[in-house]
């Protein structure tokens, strides 16, 4: 196995356990309270974003510019994230 390789398996098992935090609490508490909807839409949004980063891993060769996308792309994953959940911008994707 090569090093890309255990590196994208790295990526996508802590988006998966990312995924299962949720899942897990849901069992202990009624105030996280996901359906099915929410599961597949942070599925797309940690999967993609490890996907995206791996890409920027494997086709970018300097460092500093490596850095500012990957930083890019947590800010973006971030900023949706935080959309999706209380709205912070307002549109209808956060059902306002």
């Amino acid at each position: 196995m090569t090093a890309q390789n255990n590196r994208l398996t790295i990526i996508l098992s802590a988006a998966g356990f990312l995924l299962l935090l949720p899942l897990v609490a849901m069992q202990f508490t009624k105030e996280v309270n996901w359906t099915l909807s929410d599961f597949i839409v942070a599925g797309v949004l940690l999967f993609g974003t490890g996907g995206l980063i791996e890409l920027a891993m494997r086709k970018i060769n300097k460092v500093g510019t490596r850095v500012w996308v990957i930083l890019g792309i947590l800010i973006v994953l971030f900023l949706v994230w935080a959309e999706l959940a209380v709205g912070i911008f307002g549109t209808p994707f956060a059902g306002s």
